[in-house]
């Protein structure tokens, strides 16, 4: 009897003794990150039966269990993927929002003081230092466009750094939890017991692991982790572990992508759209969102205020009295990087060179615009026939060559998109493709033109024509409103008119178009005799059969009432030095729709950006919010399972230890029973 005492106080005691241990170790790691609180789980041993019944024989300690909830894990881990992602998104940008809003790096103020020192010359066109104050605005704004594309090239270069530095991370926990697995393997191969200590290391590198990017996680039934990202792309599967890269995209090689390392050495481009979550996602996503989206709207901006004002530009007269033709005439005021092309790294070697070069400006009658976009595109050759698709929506045009190709988009639903594309001599090969970004690097070597920066007397502030009438008129009728169009032509001036009986005769054969507010009429000319009739105030536009020997693509009012024999004269605008004409066309651009194929003004569009790029940090702050209150909310309900709690495990130590005490003093007592016993004989 006594010795069946003392071996059941002793499974007691070690049964306490457990629990003193388990409770103490739980406190010790009150503080650990990662660890779950754990318990024994305790069961009596066998009953021996007698005569009298089953005779109990103490308990034991089954094992050490880990209060760990797979549930509620999952839940943590879904809502600090996503934290960590918004977090860097929202931290990414910020910088960018921040640069827009900025009132002294913005562009607004600066284009402002371009288009007041246009004003300043409009209203004395003669005036040398009222030019030279144009240009240098025009340089101040020049080189706030090259600052902005500078900090996002910072920007880009950054989240490339971050990329590349994130994936070695990534791969430092794969290969962490792969050996891990296979120690968890091992361990549980020895005595069957749950390696609790390395199940929690392993969580823990998981939970590190999903904040870089999401992941899913699957348990195999020998208790080890399978770790996929994406749609299902394995990183770890038992103890074997698939390392991750970070590569120069196929696309476009200055862009670091992620890839999978194959068994082989070949690493395969993983698309960014299964990247998501974690920082590396936040990264990803900001820049497919919105560094990409910055880049190229700001390059809209320069490239249109580039191909408008230049086409506008080109239809003055400057200071010296030259005009378009002219030896030593500057026409483009500004210029811009060319489009970008990229040919696919996967190309047939040696194949033809693909380019594109910006469209020339549209022109409706009133003013430029153009037809740019501010979206890459993607040219593609399937063996046949040639595929240019716009990414931002997926638009796609298709032609047997690249001809037809420019040919479909220019006649398309769509409009043209504001650029060409050209291909050097050679044979394409099926699957080759082009990467085209008409705007993205627009704005990186945004300039004045050299030669006018050094001589503003150089500025096409005049129109090539001017309006007078007859020294002789007896009505009160006069010429006004002298302006030229793409493609004008002063050969054959000066062009006199006759006024006789309402009507107007003396053009050149071709047609006379007459705009008298929303009506206009075109009049065909094949004589100088033909007539035109007059109306006060209209515009006329002539358009020359032979501008090569006569004027084309001018249009001008005469308003008043004229008198018959009265004649009405164009001639070239010889020494118009203080004319201003043409410069009051470029001032006027500032409110003209010339952009989004005559749908917005330059104001407009960066408005628009500005508020896009806003509209997206103010989003992702809010929504950062809800997911930071998300997971303290699932990571207090996982700490109600698997956190330490401190007056609970105090109060387990002394149930253990009232446990330990009394199962001695069972000890004790059989101990005296023995002695009793052993007196006896």
């Amino acid at each position: 009897m006594a010795s069946g005492l003392l071996s059941i106080a002793m499974t007691g005691i070690n049964a306490a003794q457990a629990g003193l241990m388990t409770t103490s170790n739980n406190i010790s790691n009150l503080n650990t990150e990662g660890y779950n609180r754990q318990r024994i789980i305790q069961a009596s041993n066998f009953t021996v039966m007698t005569g009298a019944g089953g005779l109990g024989q103490g308990a034991h300690v089954v094992t050490v269990e880990r209060m760990y909830s797979q549930a509620l894990d999952k839940q943590v881990l879904t809502a600090q993927s996503s934290v960590s992602s918004l977090d860097t998104y929202l931290g990414q940008i910020s910088q960018i929002d921040n640069m827009l809003a900025d009132q002294s790096a913005g562009l607004t103020p600066v284009m402002q003081q371009f288009f007041d020192g246009i004003q300043a010359v409009a209203s004395n066109p003669s005036s040398i230092s009222a030019r030279q104050s144009m240009v240098t605005a025009a340089s101040t704004m020049v080189g706030s466009f090259q600052s902005m594309y500078t900090r996002l090239d910072e920007l880009e270069k950054g989240v490339n750094s971050q990329v590349s530095s994130m994936v070695n991370t990534i791969n430092g926990y794969t290969q962490q939890i792969g050996e891990i697995n296979d120690n968890i393997l091992k361990s549980s191969a020895l005595n069957g017991q749950p390696a609790n200590d390395l199940l929690d290391k392993r969580d823990q590198l998981v939970a590190d692991l999903n904040k870089l990017v999401k992941v899913d996680v699957s348990t195999n039934d020998d208790g080890t982790f399978n770790v996929f990202v994406g749609s299902g792309q394995q990183l770890v599967v038992g103890s074997r572990v698939t390392q991750m890269a970070a590569i120069g995209s196929a696309a476009d090689p200055s862009r670091i992508v992620v890839g999978l390392v194959g068994a082989t050495g070949v690493v395969q481009e993983l698309p960014e759209s299964l990247i998501t979550g974690g920082s590396l996602g936040g990264l990803i996503s900001f820049r497919s969102q919105a560094l990409d989206t910055a880049f190229n709207q700001l390059g809209l901006m320069a490239a249109s205020v580039t191909s408008t004002f230049n086409a506008q530009h080109a239809l003055g007269q400057d200071m010296l009295g030259k005009i378009s033709g002219d030896p030593g005439f500057i026409s483009n005021f500004f210029s811009v990087t060319a489009p970008t092309v990229i040919a696919k790294s996967s190309n047939a070697p040696a194949g033809p060179t693909v380019s594109a070069s910006f469209s020339a400006a549209s022109y409706n009658g009133s003013n430029f615009y153009t037809n740019l976009t501010g979206s890459d595109y993607q040219l593609s050759y399937d063996g046949a026939n040639f595929s240019l698709k716009r990414l931002s929506d997926n638009t796609t045009w298709t032609g047997a060559s690249i001809g037809a190709l420019n040919t479909a988009v220019a006649i398309s639903s769509q409009g043209p998109q504001g650029f060409t594309l050209s291909a050097t001599a050679g044979a394409f090969a099926a699957g080759d493709s082009f990467l085209i970004q008409p705007t993205r690097d627009a704005a990186r070597l945004f300039s004045v033109d050299p030669n006018l920066a050094a001589d503003p007397r150089l500025i096409a502030a005049g129109t090539p024509a001017r309006g007078g009438v007859g020294l002789t008129n007896a009505g009160a009728a006069t010429v006004g409103s002298v302006s030229v169009g793409p493609g004008y032509s002063v050969n054959g001036m000066p062009l006199t008119l006759n006024y006789n009986g309402g009507n107007l005769s003396g053009f050149p054969a071709g047609t006379v178009t007459v705009t008298n507010g929303s009506t206009t009429t075109t009049y065909p000319i094949t004589l100088p005799t033909d007539t035109v009739p007059y109306t006060s105030g209209a515009i006329l536009s002539i358009n020359a059969t032979t501008p090569a020997t006569s004027p084309s693509a001018i249009s001008f009012s005469i308003s008043g009432t004229p008198a018959n024999g009265d004649v009405f004269r164009l001639s070239k605008n010889v020494s118009g030095v203080e004319d201003g004409g043409n410069i009051v066309r470029l001032g006027k651009l500032q409110i003209q729709n010339t952009m989004a194929g005559g749908q917005s003004t330059y104001q407009d569009s960066y408005a628009a950006f500005v508020n896009d790029i806003g509209n997206k940090t103010a989003s992702a702050d809010v929504s950062s919010s809800a997911q930071t209150a998300l997971l303290s909310q699932a990571t207090a309900a996982r700490e109600s399972v698997s956190g330490v709690n401190r007056d609970e495990e105090a109060a387990k130590l002394v149930e253990y230890q009232q446990a330990y005490m009394a199962s001695a003093k069972v000890m004790e007592i059989a101990s005296k029973l023995f002695d009793t016993l052993m007196s006896i004989r």
